[in-house]
């Protein structure tokens, strides 16, 4: 059981905010405007991960007209879309994302980008990704843009026998599979398949 969600968000830049991407306090002139910090990057990312679920938005949760979200720090956002993902029965595989800006520059801070953002999802950093892009051609100088690609899988994860055998190789590796769900040995870690949450004495 997997799921896919994908987010987008944008916000232009502003003087006199602070900037604040991937919950990292970043130096620079200007800030991005929005109705909370503005964090672009945890933005697309707690879309990516309530539409994996088909929780709605994030505005749906924290609607830009409500008072309450005035400059609050968009991690509040994340807790609430993580906390969905967890009641639907999901947890975190990997997170790609991609930061479209001319300014500031990305790659020198993606490192730490990285290790914020997999802080903040209760994730390594390897299964994050932070990748960055320029404007060229689209007019957006003074705009961050972020893109952001989730992948869930369910916590219970079983495999029917069916599917195991199906997905064997050849009869010999079909005929391994069958004997450790019916003889005393069940350890399949060979083929790469997780252990069956279920006593297997049991199956008729």
């Amino acid at each position: 059981m997997m799921r896919i969600g994908y987010g987008f968000d944008s916000h232009a830049f502003k003087a006199g905010v602070p900037l604040v991407i991937g919950g990292l306090a970043i130096e620079h002139p200007e800030g991005l405007a929005g109705h909370s910090d503005g964090d672009v990057l945890l933005h697309a990312i707690t879309d990516a991960l309530l539409g994996a679920v088909s929780a709605g938005d994030i505005g749906t949760f924290f609607p830009p007209s409500d008072p309450r979200w005035k400059g609050a720090a968009s991690s509040v956002f994340l807790k609430t879309a993580l906390e969905e993902v967890a009641t639907a029965g999901y947890k975190i595989v990997n997170i790609d994302t991609v930061l479209v800006m001319a300014q500031p520059k990305i790659v020198p801070i993606a490192g730490e980008l990285r290790e914020s953002v997999a802080a903040l999802l209760g994730v390594e950093p390897g299964e994050v990704g932070i990748k960055a892009k320029t404007p060229e051609g689209l007019n957006q100088d003074h705009v961050a843009v972020a893109h952001a690609t989730v992948l869930l899988e369910s916590l219970a994860i079983s495999e029917p026998v069916g599917v195991m055998a199906a997905t064997a190789d050849a009869d010999d590796e079909i005929n391994d599979v069958v004997k450790t769900l019916v003889g005393e040995s069940r350890d399949v870690s060979a083929l790469g398949r997780k252990v069956t949450p279920f006593d297997t004495d049991d199956l008729t």
